[in-house]
């Protein structure tokens, strides 16, 4: 304790640093940002930006700059990109931003990304599954795994995806989006033997549109698989990062 009040009296050490230090989260007017939750889950928090104001999701992204040297910012906007921009990289002039689709991730010069020996395989069925995958693979990037990225290789040309499947075996763990009615993780559980997490995405329409058959597809799958919410690709990439972690532990 003492030589935390000695860090924060010596300006070595901010308050929010310390209050992060202290309760392992720190409160603003945007609320609360849980700063110890790499250490203690794994897997570091995101700022979820849809229903947000860009000024509420540019305060939580300042304080996670503050206290892990990242900030991981999922379902933003133009305005909320825009502003998260103007925001940080005035805070944190030699920070790099880097947008993906609505997925947004921001680092401060001194952070050290971690590594891990593991490679998650991302998979799309369609262009439309994309920002989705985005999600994901950036978590994954995130935290230090290697993003192989396999694109547009659904069912309805099942000799796309079959021209890939050597590739998708090689990785350790595979993350596979789909909408429609959500075939493709099915049929690639089917002919790998890595564990495959299904994410149906909302991209149909009509009966079972917005991902409902996509999902309900995917619960009744008859090969092994995992599956997540419609659009969860934060869940997703959460999910594989965690079982990359423990890969590469084991191997380490």
């Amino acid at each position: 304790m003492r030589e935390l009040l000695e860090a924060v009296a010596d300006g070595s050490l901010s308050p929010t640093e310390a209050e992060a230090e202290l309760r392992g989260y720190v409160t603003g007017d945007a609320g609360r940002f849980d700063a110890a939750r790499q250490q203690r889950r794994g897997i570091p928090e995101g700022i979820f930006a849809a229903g947000k104001s860009a000024a509420q999701v540019a305060a939580l992204a300042e304080t996670a700059l503050e206290t892990t040297g990242r900030a991981l910012i999922t379902r933003a906007d133009d305005e909320h990109a825009e502003t998260l921009e103007s925001t940080l990289l005035e805070s944190f002039p030699d920070a790099t931003l880097e947008r993906w689709s609505s997925t947004v991730l921001v680092r401060t010069a001194d952070y050290e990304r971690p590594a891990l020996d593991a490679t998650v395989g991302i998979v799309t069925a369609g262009t439309v599954d994309g920002p989705v995958a985005d999600e994901a693979a950036a978590v994954c990037r995130d935290a230090g795994a290697t993003v192989d990225r396999v694109d547009d290789v659904g069912v309805a040309a099942l000799d796309r995806m079959l021209d890939q499947l050597e590739r998708l075996r090689e990785t350790d763990v595979l993350i596979v989006a789909a909408g429609r009615e959500g075939a493709l993780p099915t049929v690639v559980a089917g002919l790998v033997d890595t564990p495959v997490i299904g994410v149906p995405v909302s991209s149909g329409y009509g009966h079972g549109g917005d991902g409902e058959a996509a999902l309900s597809g995917m619960l009744q799958s008859c090969t092994v698989l995992s599956v997540v919410n419609v659009d969860a690709g934060f869940v997703a990439g959460a999910q594989a990062t965690l079982i990359a972690r423990a890969l590469d532990a084991a191997r380490n």
